[in-house]
């Protein structure tokens, strides 16, 4: 490495790194869905992605000083129900039950033996379960689909017995999640919600007493409706039921205690975060009387203990900005979390001396620092005097420096979701481009969550335009303080991002190129193939039928493309059921026709976000070479790594 003061000076975005594209593939091992179990509920269970073996989940345990895999080669802990899964295993002692992605039945492994199949083949997949041991069943979300057709399937909460024999306990709503059993096995909470509300709209929470047969009595409404969202209903180890409401306008705790529902800490603050996917914990309990929790202020999170008949949080320290579920045990906490020079990471801290182990981290060896860009949060004025949110990273390789009064290229990215949050834990793939010569923008547009619901709902009626305007405004705050040139703006962004910047380069004249991995580009499209837990969000995203015809009309880039003039690249996994690839085909041959630069990098075996190995290698190989040329850059040794037509 060389000095700060030798560093050599080459043109920003052409920086020879060690940060290759099979290093981003290598240290891309998702950690996710924490468990505990063991007779004393003191053993830590995870799932960790497996990119090199076609992106399989494979189940984690950590007892005492040893790490052991239970499920090896083939097995693949994962649920397709909702399409994004989550809550794929539940552990009750030695036991542990989960859903295999193959065939999407139900297993149960004991005391890691080899894992029996509990359910029986047929259309089913099950999510978000919990061990009823009065009655040796398994409850959980079951999502029933058609034998043949294209009707959408059937959700209820559901009892598995040890036979593998199904009885649905709840229906009648489109969609179910959150079963929960009290401590003593009598009464089952569980959240429900309809078309056209996602749950981070509305939400309702239900309570009903279990019968002697495990049937449920009449249940009863507790809390929400269709402006309030209710989310994690847990019981305390005294039998109250606890859960998170947005009716204060942000996700915060409260308990229901008799007839009466009692806010714990109000404050502007997120307890929860949109339920994407089953199973995310964001607080517990370490005794009756103390909750320990993470919350999200300003997009960063904190980690707290709540006690009883305390009204402020009491801080627990630790070194991460972004937790993304805990659970606690006797006398820890477990957790997920990362931070600007930590990747995500598995944590255990000891509430006796707070002392902290990391157990498992999602890149084994990080970059060393001189190549890694620490992330500035910045606010800025955007549309209609609202403020926006972001990280910047300005561009970071001590070996190198850029000529004399020359600017970085910049690459705005746009988290999916739309109802998603960019955090500042450090990832290899934003890193891969800081070291390279760009700076990136990381944008946090109205929508997103962490911010309170009223940012959140900034995008109903307004998706196309918020978002858009936020990522437009943040590339132009960037450019007013000279830290960026605007001459080589860039945005990028995977499904809902895809949408935004597809709309970004089609609406307005700021960015000079764009990179779009499985993106919307048909709002009307979306709605007809899209699968049954978001055929109906453009109702809240657009409009609903039938004022969204001309707004479809109106935003879709689809029906714009003679007003799109930049140079894009377009990535599509032909298995997609969330994006259908028809999308990406009918943008790519519009700007062909047109004489617009354009690149199709089309990936078999992938659905909705890549996994393998080799394909985030490809494609981030791909991206890059596609903005080297698009902006007449020289990378020594750069090969052709993608075909772009209209680019001689």
């Amino acid at each position: 490495m060389t000095s700060a003061s030798s560093s050599i000076t080459a043109p920003f975005g052409v920086w020879p790194s060690p940060i290759s594209a099979a290093l981003v593939a290598a240290g891309a091992a998702p950690l996710s869905q924490l468990a505990l179990g063991g007779a004393d509920g003191g053993d830590i269970f995870w799932l960790a992605g497996r990119a090199t073996e076609a992106g399989r989940n494979t189940l984690l345990r950590q007892r005492c000083a040893s790490v052991d895999e239970l499920t090896p080669a083939p097995w693949n802990v994962r649920s397709r129900v909702h399409e994004y899964g989550g809550g794929a295993y539940a552990v009750d002692g030695a036991t542990v039950y989960f859903s295999h992605f193959a065939d999407n039945r139900v297993y149960v492994q004991r005391d890691g033996a080899d894992p029996l199949a509990l359910t029986r083949a047929g259309t089913q997949r099950h999510a978000d379960f919990v061990v009823d041991r009065q009655r040796q069943r398994l409850i959980g979300v079951r999502e029933l689909h058609p034998a043949e057709g294209h009707a959408h399937p059937v959700n209820s909460i559901c009892a598995i017995a040890a036979d593998g024999a199904e009885t649905v306990l709840a229906q009648g709503h489109d969609f179910f999640a959150a079963p929960r059993l009290s401590p003593d096995g009598g009464f089952l909470a569980w959240l429900s919600w309809d078309h056209p509300r996602m749950p981070w709209q509305g939400t309702e929470l239900w309570l009903a007493e279990v019968g002697a047969d495990g049937a449920l009595s009449t249940p009863r409404l507790i809390a929400g409706g269709a402006r309030e969202s209710v989310c994690q209903p847990e019981w305390s180890p005294d039998g109250l039921l606890h859960f998170v409401s947005d009716s204060s306008g942000w996700w915060n705790l409260y308990r229901l205690r008799g007839a009466d529902v009692e806010a714990l800490c109000p404050m502007q603050a997120e307890f929860a975060c949109p339920h994407w996917t089953f199973g995310v914990a964001m607080y517990g309990f370490r005794s009756a009387g103390e909750i320990v929790c993470t919350y999200i202020e300003n997009g960063v999170s904190r980690l707290g203990r709540l006690r009883a008949g305390g009204a402020k949080l009491e801080t627990i320290a630790n070194p991460y900005q972004e937790i993304r579920e805990l659970r606690v045990g006797p006398g820890f906490v477990a957790l997920l979390g990362g931070g600007p020079t930590i990747p995500l990471e598995l944590a255990r801290i000891d509430f006796a001396n707070g002392e902290l182990e990391v157990l498992a981290r999602s890149i084994a060896e990080p970059p060393a620092g001189a190549y890694l860009s620490v992330p500035e949060s910045v606010v800025y004025p955007s549309s209609g005097g609202r403020q926006a949110h972001a990280f910047f990273y300005p561009p970071r390789n001590d070996d190198y420096a850029g000529g004399p009064g020359t600017k970085p290229p910049l690459i705005v990215i746009i988290h999916g979701g739309p109802t998603s949050m960019a955090s500042n834990t450090l990832k290899l793939a934003t890193q891969f481009w800081t070291s390279r010569g760009f700076g990136v923008l990381d944008v946090n547009y109205g929508g997103s969550s962490g911010f309170g619901r009223a940012y959140r709902d900034a995008l109903q009626g307004e998706w196309g335009v918020v978002d858009v305007d936020d990522c437009v405004a943040g590339a132009r705050y960037l450019v007013e303080r000279g830290l960026v040139d605007p001459e080589r703006l860039i945005i990028r962004g995977g499904s809902a991002g895809g949408y935004t910047t597809l709309c970004a380069l089609t609406f307005h004249d700021v960015f000079k190129a764009g990179a779009s991995y499985y993106g919307v580009s048909d709002l009307k499209g979306l709605d007809q193939d899209s699968h049954k837990f978001e055929s109906h969000y453009n109702a809240y995203l657009i409009a609903p039928a039938p004022r969204a015809e001309a707004l479809y009309l109106e935003r879709s880039p689809i029906h714009h493309t003679d007003r799109l003039k930049r140079p894009m690249i377009f990535f599509q996994g032909l298995d997609d059921k969330v994006v259908p690839p028809q999308q990406s085909v009918l943008m790519v041959e519009a700007l062909k026709a047109r004489g617009v630069p354009v690149a199709y990098v089309e990936i078999e075996g992938e659905g909705h976000g890549f996994r393998k190995a080799e394909n985030i290698v490809r494609t981030l190989e791909a991206e890059l070479y596609f903005y080297l040329r698009v902006f007449g850059l020289d990378a020594p040794g750069a090969a052709a790594a993608v075909r772009i037509h209209n680019l001689p």
